[in-house]
Parts: structure tokens; sequence; C-alpha cells
């Protein structure tokens, strides 16, 4: 299954084997040939919020599906209106202690590569190369029709041509880019279609409902089988996309290390559970390993 569903997963809050110590996580990581799978909650101290909170509660927002922005031209005007709010949001976001840390545990020969499910280009930043964005990533545009790639930033010169008098802001970001706008101000906003075909442009991301490129899923699936742990950082793992990729490494005996806040989907899987802010913990690892 390569489809990234609906979030569907409800936390149960029944009691965890979690701890707050880095013991065991650093007797893993300290071993070498680990991979990282990260989520929302590593860009969370970015300014970038997660889907769900400490509690696992998810939160009011539902992203957009990728049957929704395909069939109905509203919900591709309602789409690109908040994201063009939400995007400068995310592209001036910076890599926080968390994504540093990461950094430093790769150049230190300890992780040995990163699939992230974030689509805000946060790793990269932090200076981590060969990063597997799992669900794309915000800052590329696709064209559904001739399959045309182009950079983010020429879609937003584009749409602030088209729309000179559009001037909506909001104080609610979301991990996808999303906005919260008034229904008033949607229905101002043009949309441009793509410059070559005149085709429907998408973000370069992974809706939910749509598909996991192939090829991407199997370069995932590569990394894990050849690592010694795995090093989930700030995901609940609720969906499968995810998922899978611990249920693999621990269907062969590889220890899977969580380390987040609340309850993930992933904790039976899990070696060791830590439930700690990201940023210190981390940094507090890399501290100790390097």
């Amino acid at each position: 299954m390569r489809t990234r569903p609906t979030l569907t997963w409800t936390a149960t809050g029944a009691p965890l084997p979690r701890t707050s110590s880095l013991d065991e996580v650093a007797d893993v990581v300290g071993r070498g040939q680990v991979v990282v799978l990260s989520g929302a909650g590593l860009s969370t101290e970015s300014g970038i919020p997660d889907y769900r909170g400490a509690a696992g509660t998810l939160r009011e927002h539902v992203p957009m599906t990728f049957g929704e922005f395909t069939s109905a031209p509203y919900a591709r005007q309602r789409y690109w209106a908040r994201s063009h709010v939400g995007w400068h949001t995310i592209a001036a976001a910076a890599p926080n202690d968390g994504h540093r840390a990461v950094t430093a545990l790769h150049q230190a020969g300890l992780v040995t590569g990163v699939i992230t499910q974030n689509v805000d280009g946060l790793h990269q930043a932090a200076g981590t190369p060969g990063v597997i964005d799992l669900h794309g990533n915000l800052d590329r545009v696709i064209c559904l029709r001739c399959r045309e790639q182009s950079p983010r930033v020429e879609l937003d010169e584009r749409l602030r041509v088209a729309n000179p008098d559009f001037v909506a802001t909001s104080d609610v970001i979301h991990p996808d880019g999303d906005v919260e706008l008034a229904d008033a101000a949607i229905l101002e906003f043009t949309v441009v279609d793509c410059g070559s075909c005149g085709g429907v442009l998408k973000p370069d991301v992974v809706f939910f409902g749509e598909n996991v490129p192939p090829g991407r899923v199997r370069e995932c699936n590569d990394l894990v089988d050849a690592a010694a742990a795995v090093l989930v950082l700030g995901s609940s793992l609720t969906v499968m996309s995810g998922l899978r990729f611990v249920r693999r490494a621990a269907g062969r005996g590889v220890p899977v290390v969580i380390i987040t806040l609340g309850e993930t989907r992933g904790d039976p899987h899990a070696t060791v559970r830590v439930d700690r802010p990201l940023g210190p913990a981390l940094t507090e690892l890399v501290n100790r390993l390097t």
C-alpha cells in the first residue's frame, strides 16, 4: 500500500512504557548505521505546528485530499489562496536544534540516511545531505498534465502578478503550508495554470489519498533494510506511508527508537520510547555521542 490515507488513527491514551532517559537511545545510536524517520513534530520548534497535539489529539485542520483537489475547481482555488499565504511562513522558517542535531549525527557517521514525512525542507536547510522527502517538498510545483516541474518561487511570482490586490493574512499555519482564510478572500483569488501546457498545477507533495511514487518507496525500503536501527523523531506514525518502515524494521529485528511527545501508532514496535521535546533531547544526544 503506497497511499497516504486520511488521518484516521486515534490515540488511545493508554499507559505506555515511556522514559525521559536517553541512555538506551545513546547506546543504540552510538553503534551507528542509523536511519532517521522524521515527522511534523521535529519542525514545531521552527514555528510550524504538527497535525496532532502533545496528547495525540488530531487538530481541527483537515488536509486537502488528492481527489478533492483534482475534481473541484473551487477546492484548487481554496488551496492555492490559502497556500499562497502560508507558503511564505514555511519558506521563511529556519532549522531548529533538532534539525541541526540530525545533521551533526550524520556528520559524525552515526546517521546514514534521513527519510522525512515533512514537506518544509528544513533538514536540507540544516545541511543534511541526501534527505528523502517521502511526501515531496513545498518548494516545487508540478503540472498534472505535462508533468513539468518548476520552482515554487516562480509560481509565487506569477500568483502575485495575477492577484495584485490580494492582501489576505492569517495567524494560523498548518504543517502542509495551509492557512485559514475567509471564503470572501478565497473567492477573490485567481489561480494560474501551467505556463507550458495550460494544465492544472499542484504542489509537488503527496496529498492524502495520493500514491507515494514507487521508486521513492523502494529507495526508503533499501535504506531501512541496510540500517542497524531506525530513529523516529517527532512523528505520531499515523499514516501508513511512514509506519510501514517502522514495521519493516521491527519485522527484521532491527531496533526502533522513538523520540516524540505523546502516543504514536508505532509504539508497539518500539525498542525504547522517549517522551521529551526534540530540540533539547537531540542536543543532549549529540553532546553524548560526538
